[in-house]
């Protein structure tokens, strides 16, 4: 099988593309790509041309095996290896399998028009994916693009930031980038009115807070305000020590047993974009809740599975961590929770029952981790004083899961 060109265009076509990518093309007898790209190249491509399907990824490694044996160029929006088809690509042939040309991608351009240093600006691609993720990049002074997954997406972020008070932040829509066709438009999320322009756009938004905003950090321990919750939360300075326990590292995963407002699981998720967590509740007026403070809090990727535990916790994936929030009597529980945690995964888990304690007691009596009692009181008014009010003192169990199957450490 030759290598599979993997060649990236622009909106400016076959005139902006090297000597090297257009000969790729010429070459090419077989020319897969979206219908929009297709049209950009000339008469002399004359290679056979593959519209991609929908949906797309499913379709990879039966185009690749049908036209194994012929030159196949694929044709990809500006850097293919940026949100782009080489990624899939490369999964599927790996590296060696792949000539990669790529162009600049939208991302360069919109930097290179607002004067922005790319390795300060952060991206957040709203292409087949929730609006709702760009909510936990807001944070006062930061530059942002978001990369539009149509004509109605720029609308769309105005209306989020308002929402989630970064009403003044200023955004610009910058439409056909590295094309003739060139457009900007300009303004503010709460007083944005400009029409929908040309699908193929980026938004950039310099973040300003407005004076009453809700402050979000980024470690944990966000307000207790932040959440919507019915008395079930993980206050913040509990939530913000059980993180640290928890110590959430890029793409692993999370079993918050539990949920309650999914305040564990959220703020998991918030610290790398590529953590991934699970969800248990039990109650479904509380799951519905835990999802709309994903969606409000920025990770809408959280899953939340409806259902008892520990009978929900199946094809649930392998965690990296697992934290149990409420249920740790359920007979069971706790078993089956460490025997679906990985060799050097963590387990957490808070109580403030008795009957609770106790058991994490005789857990810990037999294999170790650490036992801790994590007490917070807060200022209050007595009288024309003020005096300390002590919240129930939380119970935390820490352990770590050895790499000998069945030790825990």
């Amino acid at each position: 099988m030759h290598p599979v060109s993997v060649v990236g265009i622009g909106a400016d076509g076959w005139s902006g593309l090297s000597g090297g990518a257009r000969e790729a093309l010429r070459e090419a007898e077989v020319l897969i790509g979206g219908g929009r790209q297709l049209e950009l190249l000339p008469p002399e491509c004359a290679g056979v041309r593959v519209g991609w399907p929908s949906p797309l990824r499913p379709a990879v490694p039966r185009l690749l095996a049908e036209h194994r044996e012929r030159r196949i160029a694929v044709l990809a929006s500006g850097d293919p290896m940026f949100y782009g088809i080489g990624r899939a690509l490369a999964e599927e042939l790996g590296p060696e399998g792949l000539h990669v040309l790529p162009h600049p991608s939208s991302v360069s351009y919109a930097c290179a028009r607002l004067g922005w240093p790319l390795e300060e600006t952060e991206v957040v691609t709203l292409v087949g994916r929730p609006v709702a993720r760009l909510a936990a990049s807001l944070h006062e002074g930061r530059r942002l693009l978001a990369l539009s997954a149509d004509a109605s997406t720029p609308a769309t972020v105005a209306a989020l930031l308002t929402a989630h008070g970064f009403g003044p932040s200023r955004m610009r829509v910058l439409e056909q980038l590295g094309s003739e066709a060139e457009a900007y438009a300009d303004g503010t999320a709460e007083s944005w009115a400009h029409e929908p322009g040309d699908r193929l756009n980026v938004v950039a938004i310099d973040c300003r807070a407005s004076a009453d905003a809700l402050r979000l950090g980024t470690v944990p321990g966000l307000p207790d305000e932040a959440y919507e919750h019915d008395g079930q939360l993980t206050k913040r300075h509990i939530r913000a020590a059980t993180l640290g326990t928890l110590a959430p590292a890029p793409g692993e995963l999370l079993w918050d047993v539990g949920g309650g407002s999914g305040s564990i699981a959220i703020e998991w998720m918030r610290a790398h974009p590529t953590c991934r967590a699970v969800s248990v509740e039990r109650d479904p007026v509380r799951a519905e809740r835990i999802k709309r403070n994903a969606d409000r809090l920025g990770v809408p990727g959280l899953q939340v599975v409806t259902g008892p535990a520990p009978s929900s916790l199946s094809e649930l994936g392998v965690p990296d961590a697992v934290f149990i929030g409420g249920g740790l009597t359920a007979p069971g529980l706790l078993d089956a929770c460490w025997e679906a945690l990985r060799p050097g995964g963590r387990l957490v888990a808070n109580t403030v029952t008795l009957e609770s304690e106790a058991l994490l007691g005789e857990w810990y009596r037999a294999y170790g981790g650490e036992l801790t009692r994590l007490a917070v009181a807060h200022a209050v008014p007595v009288g024309g004083f003020t005096g300390w009010r002590q919240a129930m003192p939380v119970t935390q169990w820490s352990v770590r899961k050895s790499s000998v199957s069945g030790d825990r450490t």
